[in-house]
């Protein structure tokens, strides 16, 4: 299975995850079978000349994982629309309204959320994320005014609209950033390895696999103790004294401060250590005090059919199976 297929099978199952949600911006939507698989097609990764932009319309229900210009044209009411934006895991992305005719006086509306909402759930969680709930939308139609750029914080934002007359619409132009200290990620492949480096900064960084995974953290550098020979243990207590740790997370959402702790280290640690989290998302959460540099390096990948029922059969009473 090539790399691009892969990637956009896992867009559509992020959609068909969206579509069981309790999100008011999605609820209300009828989306036919045939609708779900177009979006399997609707985007391909492609090496695009330096000079050339590529274009497409928009659906009500959409996903974006490249540059270009994207229009949206009402045929009728739109009244619960949603774009996902998900970027690779050391870019951020800015998004230009370049064009836009909608009736803010008739409950239109446009806006842009540094994030995203699943299933009812959001991500980054309000712990992890440097901006308060409230500013992290960017709406077109707030006061009357217009804030014509906006930058994520992440390599995931989402566009929320509402269009109420026909032939209205609008165009956004979306961008591809770098960032170098790439922080509170959703993992755009079903397997892969990523190391996370938190510099000096008293913050949170979350790394979320919306996949049952099997997970190895193969290094963790901590600048609060050093020690090569502690295992991976349960949260019970946990880390919570420690100012720097790591923490592996399991839940059937994407906000990791409703996830169960499954593990977590408060030292050093070279060599493997090896779990597997048979939930709908594992989140790989490093939490920093500022004083030191972390850094943790893992590699993730799926679990199969056979391992997931070994995982159920041995945890029956949990509402996810790890092990």
């Amino acid at each position: 299975m090539s790399l691009n297929f892969r990637v956009q099978l896992y867009c559509l199952l992020l959609v068909f995850s969206a579509l069981k949600g309790e999100g008011r911006y999605l609820h209300e939507n009828e989306v036919t079978a045939e609708g779900l698989f177009s979006l399997l097609n609707s985007e391909v990764k492609r090496e695009l000349s330096k000079d050339f932009i590529y274009r497409r319309p928009l659906r009500c229900l959409d996903m974006l994982s490249m540059e270009g210009q994207f229009s949206f044209s009402a045929l009728r009411p739109q009244l619960n629309c949603a774009v996902y934006l998900i970027f690779e895991p050391s870019e951020v992305i800015s998004v230009e309204f370049s064009s836009v005719d909608i009736d803010c006086s008739r409950g239109d509306f446009l806006k842009v959320f540094d994030g995203w909402f699943l299933k009812g759930e959001m991500f980054p969680s309000s712990e992890d994320h440097a901006l308060p709930l409230s500013e992290r939308y960017a709406e077109f139609c707030d006061s009357g005014v217009l804030r014509r750029t906006v930058r994520s914080s992440q390599n995931v934002a989402m566009i929320f609209f509402r269009i109420h007359s026909p032939e209205s619409g609008f165009t956004v132009t979306v961008k591809k950033l770098s960032n170098p200290f790439p922080c509170n990620i959703i993992s755009q492949t079903r397997e892969g390895r990523f190391t996370m480096v938190i510099p000096h900064q008293h913050t949170n960084c979350s790394f979320s696999i919306i996949y049952p995974v099997e997970i190895q953290i193969q290094e963790l550098t901590l600048g609060r103790l050093d020690s090569n020979d502690t295992p991976a243990k349960r949260s019970a207590p946990g880390c919570g004294g420690a100012g720097d740790f790591v923490e592996l997370l399991g839940g059937n959402g994407v906000d990791p401060s409703k996830m169960f702790p499954v593990a977590d280290l408060c030292y050093s640690l070279s060599g493997p250590a090896q779990l597997k989290v048979g939930c709908d998302s594992a989140v790989m959460r490093l939490v920093s005090s500022g004083k030191f540099i972390n850094r943790v390096t893992f590699q993730y990948r799926p679990l199969d059919r056979h391992e997931l029922q070994t995982l159920k059969g041995n945890h029956v009473e949990d509402f996810c199976f790890i092990e």
